[in-house]
């Protein structure tokens, strides 16, 4: 522990302490990714650059300290956990740099692969690794484990897309092979470094039997081991080690930046779901279409199509076929010749493909959700293993069969096989208890099994995309043999003398290190206890790398679910909920988002907002003050509206710059207990609740508490309240508009919800459903809302009317009776956290599309953090969440943005510098009355 201690005082003199974790809570759920084992590392450090990492591992080598790498955490094998040092690199390694021929782009490791597919596209070209956590994976740990996927195959995976890359090495030394000036330095050195590379390369090319079997094993997918196929082909020792670090897992060393070739994304495809009533048929027609126009065969067994509800499959196996084509014509073409080659196979369903991307999208959704999809299903409490192996695409019929009777041999009768088996690559999904040692016994087995069949009879891979990690460690050497062993440590020992680079991952002593050190899965909470870590949520998380990610705070409750009744752990359990209470609770904004990249639906909000009504029981005083604020709700608002008119005094009186600066103080002093006014608080506002207009048209307008009680802020272009905007622009469309009665009193009961008192939240739903029914004339007239979160809660609580939230209500009802005049200057979009579990996101952005000819969606601007009042109470998070949308808008000059949450637009405003306003006041500025002049 001394040199832990030694390391941690050195290296905070130059990383802040904010990003170092020493602490119970963070430890544990950076320590945690989504393989089924678990270590818990002795400090997490979040990198920033690398010269850090430089210093980071220049230090850990002065003090002979293990250090592991991690980024997005989706490694299924145990290659990113640690019990010593864990360095991650995510967040803060998203820069990148496309070439002017559009032929390479140059990637930080932080970058998720999917954000990089947004960007090639436009240029039609994509990142040709595609490993189906592409959504979630960043590009460094696809690289390191040389992930593939459904359609690179071996010919465009990271090894043979990757061009050169900056290395830091285990002392810190850092090499760019893009670089003559950097290559020429690394010579001099360490020249001893350069002439075992090519020492190496010579003995492997000199030896013609032994160079034969390394391209033989490699002419298929394989991650086994170090990638030494390298040493085979490059002659140049900095090719050499630019591709030793493919799949190397970070044993080797740390790969900060990297320049891949782009692949061509094809401007046309289409897609088959193939049914058959036999494996075996469906491997022999995947083998034949192998020498057929197919980009990609992926096949799904009928537990597989099972796990994802697949009505047509059921009993059935599948094998979702792809082509691509240049141009129309050449895709039909190809389909054509697809389907001459299946005529000579049976299929259970008639063969029809589609190049309708709406069609076929869907199938490739339920592909890529297969594993978490499965796992969801599992015995609760149990653990979800999966393992992907590669035979000879000839010896694929019968090995695929073997393989299926070996699961259930060793008692997996629920197993499942898919994968791609275009290339002879195939996953299969276990679910697993290693509560008692028969089970932990029975998982052996099987892998003792596994490797005879893979190794021994088909000469295949035992680990084709995945990585080797811990749960292949064993058995590295028995699929390669003594002498490519030897060549694999040492190259190890070349690279990392100490073992201090990721020990025990690719190499290790243990010969049952694979089953050790599982991870557990303790029930803790009904919406979440199907979770099986996979992290494909926390790309949609505004607090994944500030305090906990929704995966996060599922291991954090779990930990303490698990530890509660351990009588030697009870400190740590104490200290477990004292951090998890802002890390976990206060931050989460609850809003949903998770679920919608969750193959499960997972809400980790449900989670939160149970946690929060534990700490809120109905006979504590904070559920009394939420019972009696829904009781006197008229007059609470009523309350809200002298105070905001006090601060927009002050603030008109004193200034934006002094008026900031009181709040901040006010803030600080009273250690952030009092929430933080910023320009763009709003000022009060009491609506009429009339409108002026009678007609056919009715509609029943009920405006949200929020919009109720305050108007416009200081910075907006139009101080009309949106209330009286909304009323306007319904009128100048030519409906009525009618209030529901006593609406100053009504709530849809979001503001309970968030703060854990359901009951008293369902309860105001129930009296604002009843409100409207009336209203509408038992539903006779449509609803419009104008906050979409509370129209989400709405739309999830009643029943027996029809809801709209602005934008679709005026492109449904309005967009006929209004002549639109788009203008010429751009607006941003904001697309609320409610409109995308709505599935709205199109209505809005087509709406503003009508009202301007420039209309910006900002790129990687999730959930704006407000969530109700976060935004005042935790501003921090707030700040984070819209990091990344100043200078998108500054660099697209952007004056003003829309949207249609009045929380939302606060934030917006307060964080990007230009005001935000509802997406009403941009239509009424675009519109006239048809034949009208208003």
């Amino acid at each position: 522990m001394e040199a832990y201690k030694a390391y941690l005082h050195e290296i905070s003199g130059f990383i802040p302490d904010e990003r170092i974790y020493t602490d119970d809570l963070r430890l544990l759920t950076w320590g945690t990714d989504a393989g089924f084992y678990r270590l818990i590392p002795q400090i997490v450090v979040r990198s920033m650059n690398e010269d850090e990492v430089s210093r980071l591992l220049a230090l850990a080598d002065k003090h002979n300290l293990p250090v592991t790498f991690r980024a997005a955490g989706t490694s299924l094998s145990g290659q990113s956990i640690s019990d010593s040092i864990l360095i991650v690199a995510g967040k803060h390694w998203e820069k990148y740099s496309i070439s002017e021929d559009l032929e390479t782009i140059t990637l930080q490791p932080g970058i998720i692969g999917e954000r990089v597919n947004q960007i090639l596209k436009p240029f039609g070209r994509k990142f040709a690794p595609d490993p189906a956590s592409v959504k979630s994976a960043m590009v460094g740990g696809i690289v390191m484990n040389n992930a593939s996927g459904m359609n690179c195959g071996t010919h465009a995976n990271s090894d043979k897309m990757l061009l050169t890359a900056r290395i830091v090495f285990a002392d810190g030394t850092i090499l760019d092979t893009s670089s003559e000036q950097s290559k020429e330095n690394f010579r001099k050195s360490k020249p001893g470094f350069i002439e075992k590379i090519e020492q190496l390369r010579d003995y492997v090319q000199a030896d013609e039997p032994f160079l034969s079997r390394i391209l033989h094993k490699y002419s298929i997918k394989n991650v086994t081991g170090l990638n030494i196929l390298p040493l085979a082909i490059y002659r140049d020792p900095f090719d050499i080690i630019t591709h030793l670090l493919v799949g190397s897992e970070g044993t080797l060393a740390f790969l900060s930046e990297f320049t891949m070739k782009t692949g061509k994304d094809y401007p046309f495809k289409a897609s088959a779901m193939l049914y058959f009533n036999d494996i075996k048929e469906a491997c022999r027609a995947v083998v034949a279409m192998k020498k057929g126009p197919v980009m990609g065969a992926e096949l799904l067994d009928k537990k597989s199509l099972e796990s994802v509800n697949d009505p047509t499959g059921r009993g059935l196996t599948a094998v979702l076929t792809e082509t691509m084509a240049d141009t129309k014509e050449e895709l039909y073409g190809q389909i054509e010749q697809i389907e001459g080659i299946l005529s000579a196979f049976k299929t259970a369903v008639p063969v029809k493909f589609t190049d309708k991307e709406e069609e076929y999208a869907p199938y490739w959704a339920i592909r890529s959700g297969i594993f978490p999809s499965v796992g969801g299903t599992r015995k609760p409490g149990t653990t979800t293993l999966i393992e992907d192996v590669a035979f000879h695409i000839e010896d694929l019929p019968e090995a695929t069969a073997d393989l299926q009777q070996l699961l259930e041999k060793h008692g997996y009768p629920d197993a499942c096989i898919y994968g791609h088996a275009l290339e002879g690559n195939y996953h299969f999904i276990i679910n697993q208890s290693f509560d008692t040692r028969e089970q932990v016994a029975q998982y052996e087995s099987l892998m003792n099994e596994i490797k005879t069949l893979v190794v021994d009879k088909y000469d295949g891979s035992l680990k084709a995309e995945h990585g080797t990690g811990r749960n292949m460690a064993p058995f590295v050497e028995y699929e390669w043999g003594e002498k490519a062993f030897a060549l694999m440590k040492e190259i190890k020992s070349l690279f990392d003398p100490k073992n201090l680079l990721n020990p025990g991952v690719i190499f290790n002593d243990d010969p049952h290190c694979h089953i050790r050190h599982f991870k557990p899965m303790p029930l803790t909470n009904e919406h979440v206890d199907k979770c099986i870590e996979c992290g494909f949520c926390e790309v949609n998380c505004l607090t994944a790398g500030f305090t906990l990610s929704s995966r996060q705070r599922i291991v954090a409750q779990r930990e303490i679910t698990r530890i509660k009744d351990i009588p030697e752990q009870q400190e740590r359990l104490k200290r477990l909920k004292k951090q998890y209470a802002y890390a976990g609770n206060d931050t989460c904004a609850g809003d949903g988002l998770c679920a919608t990249s969750c193959p499960m639906n997972i809400n980790t909000g449900h989670l939160t907002h149970d946690l929060r009504a534990e700490l809120l029981p109905q006979d504590s005083i904070g559920y009394q003050l939420g019972m009696w604020t829904a009781n006197h709700f008229a007059g609470v608002k009523a309350m809200l509206r002298p105070v905001l008119t006090l601060a927009d005094t002050a603030h008109s009186i004193i200034g934006t710059r002094n008026m900031t600066a009181l709040a901040k103080g006010l803030r600080s002093v009273s250690g952030n207990s009092i929430p933080l006014w910023t320009s763009a608080m709003p000022k009060a506002y009491t609506p009429k609740a009339t409108g002026s207009l009678k007609s056919e048209l009715k509609v029943v307008y009920f405006p949200s508490c929020l919009n109720q009680t305050m108007g416009t802020a200081h910075s907006s272009p139009d101080h009309t309240p949106l209330v009286d905007k909304t009323v306007a622009l319904l009128e100048k469309a030519g409906y009525e508009v009618i209030f529901p009665s006593n609406m100053n009193k009504l709530c849809c009961g979001t503001i309970w919800e968030s703060k854990g008192m359901p009951e008293i939240a369902d309860r105001k739903a129930a009296e604002l459903e009843e409100a409207l029914y009336i209203a509408t004339e038992n539903g006779r007239y449509p609803v419009l809302c104008d906050q979409s979160p509370c129209l989400y809660r709405m739309r999830n609580t009643m029943n027996r009317i029809k809801l709209y939230e602005p934008a679709e209500f005026i492109l449904t009802f309005l967009c006929d009776k209004l002549e639109f005049t788009p203008i010429k200057q751009p607006v941003a979009i904001h697309i609320t956290c409610s409109m995308k579990k709505m599935k709205l996101e199109k209505q809005l952005i087509a709406l503003a599309g009508l009202c301007s000819e420039k209309v910006l969606v900002p790129e990687e601007v999730g959930c704006c953090g407000f969530a109700g009042d976060k935004g005042f109470t935790h501003p921090e998070v707030n700040a984070y969440a819209l990091r990344k949308l100043r200078p998108q808008l500054e660099k697209a000059g952007i004056e003003v943005g829309y949207s249609n949450s009045r929380t939302c637009e606060i934030g917006l405003t307060t964080n990007s510098d230009i005001p935000y306003l509802s997406i009403v006041y941009l239509v009424d500025q675009c519109t006239k009355q048809k034949g009208g002049n208003s």
